[in-house]
């Protein structure tokens, strides 16, 4: 699954075709994941026909759900109308807090115009803050949408917190950007947000060319 995610965040398709069992089952995982990347449009394709496997698969993201076996005129009636949609999307390209600047399609961070050095993982746990935009997010809520795989320690968001507030800071111990919220969790400091959007071309990325 980690080529699959290599291979959206270097094409940043505006629509992805996946299908339920891609990657021995993994489907619904990697759709949940993409959905918190951004703003793709997912249409999920499936043997499973099972209402609660419908279901799941919404649930999981999926802006569709095309059971197999499938026409051809079926399956071009399903994509035109998310096409339609993905004109309308306007996707944000980087965001600023003062002097933070996030670069959500490089997935790169400066901070006064030098680089910080962040792992995948800090720097997906910013994204989700920034996302937020100055709504508290809980620890657990942190854990189900920037951590790719199923946590169920929430002190990992703390030790994550911590390491974050330590490279874009200038005070970590009296931090001022990502914000602890008692009783609730983190959010980031909204202040001076100036988001950049441009326009997705549509693209598809069928799940076993990912």
């Amino acid at each position: 699954m980690l080529s699959a995610r290599d291979g959206y965040q270097a094409k940043q398709p505006a629509m992805v075709v996946l299908e339920a069992e891609f990657g021995g089952g993994q489907g619904l995982q990697f759709c949940h994941w993409l959905r918190n990347q951004g703003f793709p449009l997912i249409l999920m394709l499936s043997a499973r026909i099972a209402e609660s496997d419908v279901v799941a698969g919404l649930n999981a993201g999926a802006d569709d759900y095309l059971k197999k076996p499938f026409g051809i005129q079926e399956c071009i009636a399903r994509i035109e109308p998310l096409t339609r949609r993905s004109r309308h999307i306007r996707s944000p390209l980087a965001i600023d807090y003062g002097d933070l600047h996030i670069d959500l399609v490089q997935r790169r961070v400066r901070y006064k115009g030098d680089f910080i050095d962040l792992t995948p993982q800090e720097f997906s746990l910013l994204y989700i803050l920034a996302q937020a935009e100055g709504e508290p997010l809980s620890r657990i809520d942190l854990l189900r949408r920037a951590w790719p795989d199923a946590i169920d320690n929430p002190r990992t968001v703390d030790t994550h917190v911590l390491s974050l507030r330590k490279k874009i800071e200038i005070d970590p111990r009296h931090p001022d950007l990502i914000q602890t919220v008692r009783n609730v969790g983190y959010r980031i400091c909204a202040r001076s947000v100036i988001p950049t959007h441009v326009e997705k071309s549509v693209s598809l990325a069928h799940s076993n060319s990912a």
